[in-house]
């Protein structure tokens, strides 16, 4: 079932099984917020398990740096905007991971991670991650981190 994210009226919809729900839906309609504003894009999610093609591109990334995440997605949110392709990961424990990859040879590419509020650093960050942390109406406390991308996926 997709989702239509909603920035206006902060729902759980899809995440309720976080013990974060709130601040996870907080920092999924922040997402949404963003690509509106500035793309007038719709930001549209699905169960992860309706779109795992979507989920291994991100987890394929994600192994340039050994990191294989334990947790269990909930949804995630795939498209292109700019000539640049997104994909979303939102798991249960509350992370969030986001891949910016610029089709053009030579552009941006980078993989994102944002904590929701209330929840812990997870351990696979510790000692190779700063966060820097950010204010929103709709989701807290964003605490935020990076890595360049430097393969060709």
């Amino acid at each position: 079932m997709t989702y239509k994210v909603e920035f206006k009226e902060v729902s759980t919809v899809g995440l309720e099984t976080s013990p974060v729900a709130v601040a996870l839906a907080g920092l999924r309609a922040n997402e949404a917020r963003y690509y509106w504003n500035k793309y007038k894009h719709e930001f549209v999610t699905v169960p992860a398990s309706d779109d795992p093609e979507t989920l291994a591109w991100v987890e394929k990334i994600l192994a340039e740096r050994e990191m294989n995440f334990p947790y269990k997605p909930l949804e995630v949110s795939s498209f292109e905007v700019d000539g640049i392709k997104m994909a979303y990961v939102f798991y249960e424990n509350g992370l969030a991971v986001n891949v910016m990859y610029t089709l053009e040879k030579g552009g941006k590419r980078a993989v994102g991670f944002k904590l929701s509020d209330g929840m812990d650093i997870p351990a696979e960050f510790e000692g190779k991650f700063k966060f820097a942390r950010q204010k929103s109406k709709l989701a807290g406390t964003i605490r935020g981190s990076f890595f360049v991308i430097k393969g060709e996926y």
